[in-house]
């Protein structure tokens, strides 16, 4: 795929890094509500409730899209962003740090976007975006390694839940990048699909947990997770995905860690250290060198 211009990268940038303000604060939100009142399952089911409501009218004009996606594709995108990546997520945060999701989740996943994206894309792997991947595998390592992350303890099965939700959300982006799907029609077909398959499933084992639930919990989730995650970033997402690739539309989540550092600040009191932030300036650079950022002419 060929370089962007200036003007188009910077649009896709704005849309990037508005989009991953929003997932750090559903990085946050989540591990404040697993650790008060709520369950994983109760955040997840919370969130596709609001979402496909909303949601329902519009995928019902537009319908699943099978002619571009066929059925593999309507299960990546179900599964990629609906309730099995944020039951991975919420789950692997009842277990490691938030620090810890917001490096592997969205750190690693643009190099799994990376290999789909070649091998069904066609993306090439370029000198430039291999040396950004490293660097940001490299950060997202560095922040886990910092923050406690040890091998052989209850933290590395956290861990291998927050690379499945990365390799789950890799498939969803390369589906939606193949079929040109709009970011909201994605997002209304994963809320929608979870609505009518996670919902049901919820309401017979919860035993009406949720009911007993503080009211503001519930709405602060709501809001964050079934509005702003669920829809809006969604959309902003997939619009950047659409002007800057897969690989570099991707690259943008791993600065999720550098967002989720500073609202874990005064929401969780998670402090971040001097290597956290030499690790966010190396993600940060092979963010940029990924997806496509302009540079000196030689």
């Amino acid at each position: 795929m060929p370089q962007p211009s200036t003007s188009i990268y910077a649009r896709g940038a704005i849309y990037g890094l508005t989009a991953v303000s929003i997932w750090a604060a559903f990085i946050v939100v989540s591990r404040l509500g697993v650790r008060t009142s709520l369950t994983p399952w109760d955040v997840a089911a919370i969130r596709f409730a609001v979402a496909g409501v909303l949601l329902l009218p519009y995928l019902a004009r537009k319908g699943l899209a099978l002619d571009r996606l066929g059925w593999v594709g309507v299960t990546s995108i179900a599964a990629g962003c609906g309730a099995p990546m944020v039951l991975l997520v919420n789950a692997g945060l009842l277990l490691a740090p938030a620090a810890h999701g917001g490096a592997l989740f969205p750190g690693v996943m643009p190099v799994m976007v990376a290999i789909l994206a070649a091998v069904v894309l066609g993306e090439a792997f370029t000198g430039r975006k291999t040396a950004g991947l490293m660097l940001i595998v490299l950060g997202a390592i560095g922040i886990v390694w910092t923050s406690g992350g040890t091998l052989g303890t209850h933290q590395n099965i956290g861990h291998a839940l927050f690379l499945a939700a990365g390799l789950a959300w890799a498939c969803y982006t390369v589906a939606m990048r193949r079929a040109k799907l709009d970011g909201l029609h994605a997002a209304a077909i994963a809320a929608v699909v979870s609505l009518f398959v996670y919902l049901p499933i919820y309401a017979l084992v919860a035993s009406g947990s949720l009911l007993k639930a503080p009211l503001f919990d519930v709405v602060l989730q709501a809001i964050v997770q079934g509005v702003l995650t669920a829809i809006v970033a969604l959309l902003l997402y997939g619009r950047m995905v659409g002007m800057l690739g897969a690989t570099a539309g991707a690259a943008f989540v791993a600065l999720t860690p550098a967002m989720t550092a500073l609202l874990g600040i005064p929401v969780l009191g998670e402090w971040p250290n001097l290597i956290d932030w030499l690790a966010i300036i190396v993600i940060s650079a092979g963010v940029y060198l990924v997806s496509g950022g302009p540079l000196p002419a030689r």
